[in-house]
């Protein structure tokens, strides 16, 4: 009899069994939906991957079911289809490891497969079978560098991961992020205010730039602590992160803004704590002296609203604020777009596997920039950061 190992099968649903090392667990509802809508249409165009299990009965009977060993997602479809049988590939003499090996590395050719459980599958496969990331990538087909960056996902908080498995942020996201892994506390702020203020990469990456090298900077001999306390209340006070550079004279203020709402927002509150007669808040910290420099503004209360509010706001409605001398120079920046960002942007849409709505990726690098950093190396290193 000849070699029936490449043979396909039609076999009843009904006798095909889950595979125990089925390395997936979430499978998106609407896309096995669709799955079966074009399998009742046109079938299933790719077999099924089965191996033989035959188990003797108290009567001396043989009860015979097949395995799954990859093709959970159309074994799935089929069975929402009402279909009865399915075309598989029946292969013999597999152990529990290879039929591990042979699911893994199935799911990991699928392009629907998240980030996370992308990782988790490199793991696995490194774990189970004690290779090494390079023998994982030539596996796959990819670099050890890649293989590598992808599983330091792992080393995220759960929260960070079920935002990434729900593509609510992209891998592009995670670099600065794992950056700041030995933070958690600044980490975990950073995540937060890429999930409210739907960061791209690049936004994301020129914060974790500045939070790296806080340490660094605060060691500079202008950096007393008086400056870094005021430093926090003045972002506590304007509810956005603020960075001061003192010099031997003068210096700078440099306040970070995600819209141009926030920034009418900003130049509100900063005109408005320049009119309070207790000078509570941002300006507790400053000298007598200077505060003789600030002129009040009159008839500011009608103009300040909570930062949700400020949609609507029109810029001539802000009232002119005058120094009466400079103290120090004060920058507000905005968080820069690439030019490629908008275009990768504009293309790229997913959804939501919760709400199932569609949303525009907020990943701004471009192709060739996801294929730099995905075999870099050393995409993680501090000097990758500097400013």
């Amino acid at each position: 009899m000849g070699n029936i190992e490449n043979s396909i099968f039609w076999i009843e649903i009904e006798k095909i069994v889950p595979n125990p090392y089925q390395p997936r667990r979430e499978f998106d509802e609407d896309r096995l939906k669709e799955l079966s809508d074009s399998i009742r249409q046109y079938g299933v165009l790719q077999p099924l991957v089965v191996s033989r299990q035959e188990t003797m009965l108290e009567n001396g009977g043989v009860k015979v079911e097949y395995e799954l060993i990859a093709g959970e997602r159309r074994l799935r479809a089929s069975k929402l289809a009402k279909l009865t049988q399915v075309p598989v590939v029946v292969r013999t003499g597999d152990d529990s490891r290879a039929k591990l090996e042979l699911a893994i590395i199935e799911n990991l050719q699928r392009e629907d497969l998240n980030s996370v459980e992308r990782a988790q599958s490199f793991q696995r496969l490194a774990d189970e079978f004690k290779l090494t990331w390079a023998d994982v990538g030539r596996k796959m087909g990819k670099s050890r560098e890649y293989v590598s960056n992808t599983v330091r996902i792992l080393m995220l908080p759960q929260d960070i991961l079920d935002a990434l498995s729900k593509r609510q942020i992209s891998e592009g996201h995670t670099r600065p992020l794992l950056m700041l892994i030995d933070r958690p506390a600044e980490q975990m702020t950073l995540f937060k205010e890429m999930m409210v203020r739907k960061m791209t990469v690049r936004e994301a990456e020129q914060i974790a730039r500045r939070i790296a090298f806080e340490k660094v900077r605060k060691k500079d001999l202008f950096m007393t602590p008086e400056v870094v306390d005021m430093e926090e209340s003045l972002a506590e006070t304007l509810g956005t992160r603020v960075q001061i550079e003192p010099r031997e004279r003068g210096g700078r203020i440099w306040i970070d803004y995600f819209s141009h709402e926030e920034l009418l927002a900003l130049s509100i509150a900063i005109r408005k704590a320049g009119e309070e007669k207790t000078h509570k808040g941002m300006f507790d910290t400053l000298k007598e002296e200077d505060m003789e420099t600030l002129q009040a503004v009159p008839d500011t209360e009608r103009y300040i609203k909570p930062i949700t509010e400020f949609t609507h706001l029109r810029e001539d409605n802000i009232p002119e604020v005058q120094l009466v001398k400079e103290v120090t120079h004060i920058e507000v920046n905005p968080i820069e777009e690439t030019q490629t960002s908008s275009e990768a942007v504009e293309q790229d849409v997913y959804v939501d596997t919760d709400t199932h709505e569609e949303h525009i990726s907020l990943d701004d690098r471009s192709i060739q920039e996801i294929k730099e950093e995905e075999q870099n190396d050393d995409l993680y290193n501090l000097t990758k950061f500097s400013l």
